[in-house]
């Protein structure tokens, strides 16, 4: 297996970054500094989901974020389907057979057991169920209920997009068939709430099943940049109070599709830092958290 920086040097095509502070180190072969747990890679001219709800028009190649992560001195990395791309995780997993990075896969309730072992050998280490906009399934009940046995005899985990208000409905039933759960995008709460939203708050009331991780990532789906941005700022210390920062994980959420003209990757390292300002709190979820979450150590 190539290291994630030999391969930067065989498939370099990009130009160099500007340098900005370094979040934590700077990555040396393939050592554990900082982690990204939330990105998305994908090409035009990939198969893509009929019921899609938004087509890019560029690409994000794992070149191009590999070169992200190193300007920024970040080590590693957590790709995740993008739900444009259906359940056809074939992209992401040829990513992965070359890098010691890990990913999240999309399937239905029928994945076997050889099929989740298969994306497991190629460094997946759970599912995603990105619900926005989508029913919400029985999860209580055959199939769906099938397919989590299996996601918890390997150990994965359950990441789940969703707005804060339906969260109750998804993540209970997740808890109950004994899931790691992951709530991406601080749990999106409604950003005529904030940190008010009931959804939020039961986000809060189950930190001490001690089987929940909170992704600070994506504030601007949270109402758009400026609003996004002050709704994590109160968000912030309530996570850190209930969750404690070793349950919560950043994510960087490149390319930031449909807010692509609106922010970017430096903007993600800087929105961080303003909310993370003690380094020990941040070593831990850059690096202590997402290293046993996403099973690198």
């Amino acid at each position: 297996m190539i290291t994630r920086r030999e391969f930067t040097r065989i498939t370099a095509a990009w130009s160099a970054a500007a340098a900005l502070p370094r979040l934590i180190g700077a990555p040396t072969s393939t050592r554990i500094t900082t982690v990204d747990t939330h990105a998305h890679i994908f090409e035009r001219g990939l198969r893509l989901a009929a019921s899609r709800r938004y087509t890019p028009a560029y690409d994000a190649t794992l070149a191009h974020y590999l070169g992200q992560l190193d300007s920024h001195g970040i080590s590693h990395g957590v790709l995740v389907q993008p739900s444009f791309l259906g359940m056809d995780n074939s992209y992401i997993f040829g990513a992965l057979t070359a890098l010691p990075d890990r990913g999240i896969a999309v399937v239905g309730p029928g994945a076997s057991t050889e099929e989740l072992r298969r994306l497991s050998k190629a460094g997946f280490v759970g599912i995603r169920f990105n619900l926005d906009g989508e029913e919400i399934p029985a999860f209580r009940t055959p199939p769906w209920s099938d397919l989590l046995r299996r996601v918890v005899d390997l150990d994965w985990q359950v990441e789940v997009h969703r707005q804060a208000c339906d969260l109750p409905r998804i993540v209970e039933p997740l808890l109950a068939a004994g899931a790691k759960v992951v709530v991406d995008h601080f749990g999106r709460p409604d950003p005529k709430l904030g940190v008010d939203d009931p959804g939020f708050r039961f986000l809060l009331g189950i930190a001490g099943s001690r089987r929940v991780w909170i992704k600070l990532s994506g504030a601007y789906r949270q109402g758009g940049v400026a609003r996004g941005e002050e709704i994590a700022r109160a968000a912030v210390p309530l996570l850190r109070k209930a969750f404690g920062p070793e349950r919560l994980v950043w994510g960087s959420d490149w390319p930031h599709t449909r807010f692509e003209q609106a922010t970017n990757y430096d903007e993600a390292v800087k929105s961080f830092n303003g909310w993370i300002t003690d380094p020990a709190e941040r070593e831990l979820i850059l690096q202590g958290t997402p290293r046993q979450l996403f099973r690198f150590a």
